[in-house]
């Protein structure tokens, strides 16, 4: 698979390092040579990361979305991975603010970066499940492969206009992990 990487901070680094394998390119509003070069990556512009990814990692902060989307110019067909949160919680949701043609799949936000480093996420002998929501098929079965790369287990959660409570739970799982709460807890297995 062809992965294009828009980004260069701790998601970037963390999901990248899991996919290494793949054949990959970054591009970041910082230099992206020295997380390629740790990745074994090509660096590009955001319009030629665009043109060579099937599968594109939005992993900039909420604030840059816009532009970075505008930079990379048309992304038709292609796979949108947005594992973003917006801290401030205000407005509107990340994925609603998200204009684009590619087939965006909400992933990856539920988890502290330091959770996507470990090889694999596996707690309690269960292994970490990932939701998923987007509205093309293709791109969610392209998006369960990569949770599946990393020995997680990918979760379809429904379309992306359930994206939005995706980000709602980041906010307030994380906010207990922050008071120092064990958030796991609250989520108990059935049986």
């Amino acid at each position: 698979m062809r992965i294009g990487i828009f980004g260069t901070g701790g998601m970037a680094d963390a999901l990248g390092t899991q996919w290494a394998r793949h054949d990959l390119m970054v591009s970041g509003r910082s230099d992206p040579g020295p997380l390629a070069g740790r990745l074994g990556a090509a660096t590009g512009t955001w319009r030629e990361t665009a043109a060579f990814a099937d599968v594109l990692l939005l992993a900039v902060p909420a604030a840059a979305i816009g532009e970075v989307l505008a930079e990379a110019g048309p992304l038709a067909g292609k796979v949108l991975v947005d594992c973003t949160n917006d801290p401030s919680l205000t407005g509107t949701p990340v994925a609603s603010r998200i204009i684009t043609e590619a087939h965006v799949v909400k992933a990856f936000n539920l988890a502290h970066v330091d959770v996507w480093r470990m090889t694999p996420p596996v707690f309690g002998g269960r292994p970490l499940s990932v939701p998923l929501c987007g509205d093309d098929p293709a791109a969610l079965d392209a998006v369960s492969t990569l949770v599946r790369d990393i020995g997680a287990h990918p979760v379809h959660a429904g379309g992306l206009d359930r994206a939005a409570l995706l980000e709602a739970t980041a906010a307030f799982v994380i906010g207990l992990w922050f008071a120092g709460e064990d958030a796991q807890a609250i989520l108990t297995p059935l049986g």
